[in-house]
Formats: C-alpha cells, sequence, structure tokens
C-alpha cells in the first residue's frame, strides 16, 4: 500500500541524488490536483491516486529493488503484507495471495504473464501488488491477488548509462545494463540487458539467466505515444525441491542434502516477448491505449524428488518426472478513460476490452525404474544420495537405472477469452467516491488429449462485478468498503486439461470483502489498514454419491497494517504486519497460511557519502498441507542489514546481507517430503554507477 510517501523514498535514501541519470528528477511528493501522491499504479488503469482507491495494494520502485540488493520476487514477497512465498517445485514464482496459492496471476504491464518461470527485475520500472479478487481489471484468477511489472521504457529527451556488478559469497554475480539514447526530438531507444550467474548454499546448484530488452518510444505527436518493446528470455538452473519432514517438522539433519539427481533435475526456459503500446489524448478529458502482446515460451522442466521418507530405516523414496510446455500468448486490449460531470457529480469512467488467444501444449513423462518397473524406487540416505544420472544404488544394493519413457499426458490446449468490462468512478461529494464496475469474459477453451485420443471443449460465460466506497473526512484520510469477485475455470490456472467432470463443473468463484483507511499523518508519514474476508465456492464430487455434487467452500479473514515514512529528514521505516485465518469447509487450517507475518526496515543516512539499513521479517508456523495430520513449518525470523558509500557523484559501492543471525528455517513447501531450506548468512557486494 503505497501513497503520498511510497518505497520510492527508501531508495532516496539509499541512493546519491544525483547518481543517476533517471533518479535526478525524482521528488519526495508530486502534487497532482488536490492529491499529495508520488506514485500512480499501471495496474488500476485510471488516474486515480492510490489513497482513493478502494483496495489494498503495494507498489515496490526500481530504485528500492536496487538499493535493497533485490534479485527476485521472492524478496519483495518477504518484505509485504497479506502475501507470502510458495515453493512452486523449486521452477517457479509461486505467491500466496491471502491464503490463495498462484503460479499465473502474473502480469507484465497489465497483460497475462502465465507461464511458470522465475521472473527477472533488471527491466522493472516497479512492482505492483493488488490483494483481493481482481478480476474486473485482470479477468480469471486473481482470487486472492495479482502481481504486475511494470517494464522499462524508453525516455525522449535524456540520455544516461546506468550499470550494476554485483556478486555474492555463494559465487553467484550479476551484471546488469541499462542505457537510453535519444534519437530525436520526438524518439528514443532504450536497451536494458542482464547476464546472471546462479550459485547457492545447496549442492549442485547452478544457473544462468539471459535477458536482453530493446525497447523505442516515438511521440508522433503532443497527443500520441508509441511504445514498441521485444525481450529475449535464456533461463536455466538447477532444480532442488528440499528435504523431508519427519515428527510432524522438517528434518534439521538433512539440511545440507540434495533429494534429486545432479543431473536431470533442471530447467531450461527460451521465450521471445513483444510488446506495443499506443497511448492518444482525445481531449483533456478523455484518453485512450492499445496494447498488442505476443510471448512465445517454450520450457522444459526435469525433476526428481522425495516422495516418501522411512524414519527408522534412514531411506528415501524418490519420484520424478519431465515437463514440458510449448506456449504462444497473443494479447490485443484497449480501454479508454474519460472524465466528465452529470450536475454536481464528478465521473472517471473506464471502458475496455480484451482478446486473448492462447496455444498450449504440454506433456510429461514419468520415470521407469528397471528394478520396479515402475516411477519410484528407494534409496538410502547419504551425502550425495547414491542416484547420479538416472543410474545409481538402492536400498537393498542393487544396481538401477531409470529412464523418461512412461507418458503421463500430453495436451494441446486452443483458448479464445474474449472479456469487456467498464468503471465508474463516481465523486458524489467533495467527501464522497463511489466506485461501480463490471466485467464480462467468455472463455472458450478446447483440449485435445493426445494419450486418451480425445477432444473435449468447455465455453463459460462469467460477469465479475465490483462496488467500493471511499469516504475522506478530510484531503489526508480515506475510509473505503469494498464488494469484488472473482472466478477460475475448471481447467485451472494453466489450463492444461478439463479429463474427468472437469468440463461438466461451474467454474470456482471468490467473492471480497474490505474495509480500510489509509492515513497520511503528515508529509512525511503513512499509516493504512484493512480489514478483509475472501471466501471460495467450488464444486466436487459427493462422497455419498458419485453421481452428485456438492459446495465445497473455503474462507480466509484478516487484517494489515502499514506505518512507513520519515521519522526525521535523515531516518526512514517501513512496518508491515498481517494476521490470517483461514479454513476449508472441514474446519482444517489451509496450507501455507501463517497466521503471523510482519517485517521493518529502517535506513539511516549518516552523511552525504554513508548510509545502513536494517531489517527483519517473521513468519509465523504454517501447515505443509491442508489436513488434518500435516507437518508444519516452524516460525522463523530472518534479519537483513544494507550500507552504502558513495565513491563519486555517479558511483557508489554497496553491501547487502541476508540472514546476518545465520538462522536455519525452512519458508515455504510443496507437500509433505519437499520443504525448502533457507539459505544461510550471504552478503552481496554491488558496484552501482551511470557514465
Amino acid at each position: 500500500m503505497k501513497f503520498k510517501l511510497t518505497s520510492i523514498a527508501a531508495a532516496i535514501i539509499l541512493s546519491p541524488a544525483t547518481f543517476a541519470a533517471d533518479m535526478e528528477d525524482i521528488e519526495r511528493l508530486t502534487v497532482k490536483g488536490k492529491y499529495l501522491s508520488v506514485n500512480q499504479s499501471n495496474s488500476i488503469k485510471s488516474p486515480t491516486p492510490i489513497i482513493d482507491v478502494p483496495q489494498s495494494l503495494s507498489i515496490i520502485t526500481a530504485e528500492e529493488i536496487t538499493a535493497r540488493g533485490i534479485t527476485s520476487i521472492g524478496q519483495i514477497i518477504d518484505y509485504a503484507p497479506g502475501v507470502n512465498t510458495s515453493q512452486g517445485e523449486g521452477h517457479r514464482d509461486s505467491v500466496v495471495f491471502r491464503g490463495v496459492r498462484s503460479t499465473a496471476d502474473f502480469y507484465l504491464d497489465g497483460n497475462r504473464d502465465d507461464v511458470q518461470y522465475y521472473r527477472a527485475l533488471y527491466n522493472v520500472e516497479q512492482v505492483e501488488i493488488l490483494r483481493g479478487p481482481n478480476a474486473l481489471l485482470f479477468g480469471r484468477g486473481g482470487t486472492g491477488g495479482i502481481l504486475n511489472r511494470v517494464s522499462k521504457k524508453a525516455k525522449t529527451s535524456d540520455k544516461f548509462v546506468n550499470y550494476n556488478v554485483s556478486a555474492n559469497t555463494f559465487g553467484a554475480y550479476n551484471l546488469q545494463l541499462d542505457t537510453n539514447v535519444d534519437t530525436g526530438d520526438k524518439s528514443a531507444l532504450r536497451i536494458n540487458a542482464m547476464y546472471e550467474s546462479l550459485d547457492n548454499h545447496r549442492d549442485f546448484f547452478y544457473g544462468d539467466r539471459y535477458g536482453f530488452n530493446p525497447t523505442a518510444r516515438f511521440e508522433l505527436s503532443d497527443d500520441t505515444i508509441v511504445d514498441v518493446s521485444y525481450e529475449y528470455i535464456d533461463h536455466e538452473r538447477f532444480i532442488d525441491r528440499g528435504v523431508p519432514t519427519a515428527n510432524g517438522e522438517p528434518v534439521e539433519a538433512f539440511e545440507e542434502i540434495v533429494f534429486g539427481d545432479p543431473d536431470n533435475n533442471y530447467q531450461t526456459l527460451g521465450a521471445d516477448v513483444f510488446r506495443a503500446n499506443v497511448e492518444h489524448t482525445f481531449s483533456d478529458n478523455l484518453k485512450g491505449n492499445f496494447n498488442a502482446f505476443y510471448g512465445d515460451y517454450d520450457k522444459v522442466y526435469s525433476t526428481f524428488y522425495a516422495a516418501g521418507y522411512n524414519a527408522e530405516t534412514e531411506q528415501v523414496t524418490l519420484d520424478g518426472y519431465v515437463d514440458t510446455t510449448q506456449r504462444e500468448n497473443m494479447i490485443l486490449s484497449s480501454n479508454l478513460v474519460g472524465e466528465f460531470e452529470t450536475g454536481s457529480i464528478g465521473h472517471t469512467v473506464i471502458f475496455g476490452g480484451e482478446v486473448i488467444n492462447t496455444k498450449s501444449n504440454q506433456d510429461r513423462y514419468n520415470p521407469v525404474f528397471d528394478s520396479t518397473d515402475g516411477d519410484r524406487e528407494t534409496f538410502n540416505i547419504s551425502r550425495p544420495l547414491s542416484f547420479r544420472g538416472l543410474t545409481g544404488t538402492n536400498a537393498e544394493g542393487v544396481t538401477v537405472s531409470a529412464d523418461f519413457s512412461d507418458l503421463n499426458d500430453d495436451t494441446h490446449v486452443d483458448l479464445d477469452v474474449y472479456s469487456f468490462y467498464v468503471q465508474d468512478e463516481i465523486a458524489l461529494s467533495e467527501n464522497f467516491d463511489l466506485v461501480l464496475g463490471a466485467r464480462f469474459d467468455s472463455f472458450d477453451i478446447e483440449v485435445f488429449n493426445v494419450k486418451a485420443a480425445e477432444t473435449r471443449s468447455r465455453k463459460d460465460e462469467e460477469v465479475s462485478p465490483r462496488a467500493g466506497l471511499v469516504y475522506k473526512p478530510q484531503e489526508n484520510i480515506s475510509i473505503y468498503a469494498s464488494y469484488s469477485e472473482s472466478f477460475l475455470p475448471r481447467s485451472g490456472e494453466q489450463y492444461a486439461n478439463i479429463n474427468g467432470d472437469a468440463n461438466a463443473l461451474d467454474p470456482d468463484t471468490f467473492t471480497n470483502q474490505e474495509i480500510g483507511v489509509k492515513w497520511d499523518f503528515n508529509d512525511s508519514m503513512s499509516f493504512t489498514a484493512a480489514i478483509f474476508e475472501n471466501e471460495q465456492t467450488s464444486l466436487d464430487n459427493d462422497p455419498n454419491d458419485p453421481e452428485s455434487f456438492v459446495e465445497v467452500d473455503s474462507d480466509v479473514s484478516g487484517f494489515e497494517l502499514q506505518l512507513q515514512g520519515y521519522i526525521t529528514d535523515k531516518w526512514y521505516i517501513t512496518a508491515n504486519y498481517s494476521n490470517l485465518d483461514g479454513e476449508n469447509a472441514s474446519g482444517v487450517e489451509l496450507r501455507e497460511l501463517p497466521e503471523n507475518t510482519m517485517s521493518v526496515w529502517t535506513t539511516y543516512e549518516v552523511n552525504e557519502v554513508f548510509g545502513f539499513g536494517i531489517g527483519a521479517t517473521y513468519q509465523d508456523e504454517s501447515k505443509v498441507s491442508t489436513s488434518a495430520t500435516s507437518p508444519v513449518l516452524p516460525s522463523y525470523t530472518r534479519v537483513d542489514a544494507s550500507a552504502y558509500y558513495t565513491l563519486s557523484d555517479k558511483m557508489r559501492l554497496q553491501l547487502n546481507v541476508e540472514n546476518l543471525t545465520d538462522t536455519l528455517y525452512f519458508p515455504n513447501a510443496h507437500s509433505t517430503h519437499q520443504v525448502t531450506v533457507g539459505a544461510p548468512i550471504n552478503a552481496r557486494l554491488s558496484l552501482i554507477g551511470s557514465f
């Protein structure tokens, strides 16, 4: 939740004012009409100050990402309220938005970015996290929230070269370049590029990431701006799905053991992403936006993992599979934003539409062990395991081998989505704003199941409403209440199949009620709070009558608090707290839902050349699975720190330390015997500058 004073302020403390050309003009406050606001959210699609949005949201800027030494989406989540990380089987960003796990509610410049991978941040202007159902603006999914990355774009009348070179104590290093060239009075070219060599505390871990993203801007007239972009993505990394559990918690003695095949636990991703955006101002009160997005993705995911653990015999059972995904996303979207008055009542109306065509082919092969003629084999636990390159010695001392030869599934998906939405932000008076809107989605999916040699299809048409009321007793305070709905088709987040009864069942539906307050105490300190409840309703087979279906409900409620701002001109602090409570219809607590999470980060500018920061993030214990007998992830507190020294007007040296107290912790899990081992103390040294 970022309003007048946002996370950009922390970056100002940690960055000299003249450091980079794209930082030179940053001010703490920008006056927009009657409002004080430093940020506009790209996600909410209207020119509404954050303080007037009846929804919880957070924004972190590129400057703070750099100042905090952040290199992943997960590190952003660690210090954001209402959200926590999930393991994502070791190969993808996975966020739990207010108790709802998601691997597909990711967006790039408002366009769906649903392929499962780890997203880089080298070309990001800011990252926005919206909480609560967001189907009005984003369609299906968005049940607990969405995460949108706003990309860096070319800047006219500007020229700069920024660089960031860093290395950490594990041996990983990162190179980033951001250069902007003014190619004329009304045009510019910007190139962002990165290379990252990955390493961490776990055996066998490796990886490389390349990113290349040229963008161009053309100001065709005072009223028309065109941005075009191409991004090349090439990622490869080792897959590590963690350690087993025993006696209801992770086995700490196994913290250094990798339960997998060092040669066949990996992910590769290649992608080409094209984007074009046209903004046109028709008049002072009417603005239009047209966006075209095309992404071509090719991904391979290969893994072995611990599927079972016997504590008495100290043996582990390995299972595995290899997935491939080839996906093409074509998205065309446009919207009009108009402002007008009817009598004494003001209106800001958004009207938009979206057309999506997705073609996705995916398959999965299971391993076959020659010793069992099945996909599982048992090994004695050692470091390393006696299994590498698909061969090894099993627990009985027999040499075994495996190959990925058992076709589990192979599906070809063709998806067409047509949507339109309208929202009216109604200024009833100087103190009251009313937000009303609805979105219509037509979701038409066809799945050819190669293995079953059958084709299935389903079409869903859903309307997602939204309503909000904002009361402003004075200019720096808003009190709001909101209601919204969302849905998720039975093909799931990745719409890989509609087997069984899935093609006959209605989508899952989600509703959200939220009440909150946003209060800017003064020019340098803000407080926000929200109370909310998310409800999910889905159909499932009746256990007492296989021919019938019953509604299965789950509920998550809680509240969030955030305080942020300057205590003095040199001392900045941001603090978050979330309380979450969720259970399914049987009264069982939901998985990966810590009751309490909190974080605090503070920075202090000692003088003009030196400053430091320190923070901590706490996560309460949580369950690995939604079952009464689920093991538990223990609670933990991780302490982080940073410091910088300004070498010159255009260069600084920066140190970021994670897990300062070297705490052993387990932040998330995929299942009972796949628990992530948090990184021990590690430091990243960066040289950041500009030409």
